[in-house]
């Protein structure tokens, strides 16, 4: 009869530890609302990631764009993996995740961490999303529709001699213009991709063009990459002939028919870039 007692005892006290554990679990950072929302999101401590070996991850900008809300757990797992922090094992309506981005910047490359946070509502679905930098303010960390594509156009004949295409035909005011656009493409706070594209004109036969085209957009990704802006992120193409920018009468003298034509010979940079660095304060 003692020894019933001492194991019912035994299995009370378990089911106690099990039960505030899991009730430990249900408290969440946030005060969050039954629609999944709050008033003041609450931060875990960035320094006390539980899984990824206390590190966080490099998430995939693409697949953070698809995260919105109505997802479910299971769809924000798939897209973001599992939360870094270990917030309850029951009733969780908040997962935080410590985020880290390379963000490359006068030739240099750095990297800038940020804490996620989801919240969802009564029926486990995603509702709101905070984001904050980890140190000092940033354009970064923030989460939503805060892509900008900006593109450069740069007339091939100030940029390269007249029918050339590599480094060494590259003139001085063209690589004062390359730089310029190196200062410019690092005012984003981080580059997503940089489409080159290489334009001529009609003059010369089809293939030709495209070669000269594609040279040309090469040499400007091989030049950027000189200058810091990293080549990973820059993909170069020919267009060949275009003759989008002017159209001329071909019947003309042949030296002013290549200055007529002079706006299609250009190389043109699409930067996508995510966020602005805050201005210093």
């Amino acid at each position: 009869m003692t020894m019933r007692y001492s194991i019912n005892k035994s299995v009370v006290a378990a089911t106690v530890a099990v039960a505030s554990l899991f009730l430990g679990g249900c408290s969440s950072l946030s005060k969050v609302a039954a629609d999944g929302t709050t008033e003041k999101p609450v931060f875990p401590d960035p320094r006390k990631v539980t899984f990824n070996n206390d590190q966080g991850t490099f998430p995939n900008r693409d697949s953070l764009k698809l995260v919105k809300a109505g997802m479910t757990k299971d769809q924000l797992y798939h897209l973001l993996g599992r939360p870094h922090f270990q917030e309850g094992f029951f009733g969780v309506r908040e997962w935080d995740y410590l985020f880290h981005f390379r963000t490359p910047k006068n030739g240099k490359n750095y990297v800038t961490t940020c804490q996620f946070k989801v919240l969802f509502d009564k029926r486990y679905r995603a509702q709101q999303f905070f984001m904050r930098p980890v140190g000092e303010p940033n354009g970064i960390c923030t989460f939503g529709d805060n892509v900008e594509v900006r593109q450069f156009d740069l007339a091939a004949d100030g940029v390269f001699a007249f029918g050339k295409s590599d480094l060494k035909n590259l003139t001085a005011s063209g690589k004062r213009k390359l730089q310029n656009l190196a200062r410019n493409i690092d005012q984003f706070g981080a580059i997503e991709s940089i489409e080159i594209t290489g334009y001529t004109d009609t003059l010369g036969s089809e293939s030709y063009n495209r070669s000269l085209s594609e040279q040309r957009a090469s040499t400007v990704k091989q030049y950027l990459g000189m200058l810091g802006i990293p080549l990973s992120v820059m993909n170069a193409r020919g267009a060949g002939e275009t003759a989008a920018f002017a159209q001329c009468n071909e019947r003309m003298e042949k030296a002013a028919l290549i200055d007529c034509l002079a706006p299609n010979r250009r190389v043109t940079i699409k930067v996508k870039g995510v966020g602005k660095p805050s201005a210093p304060r």
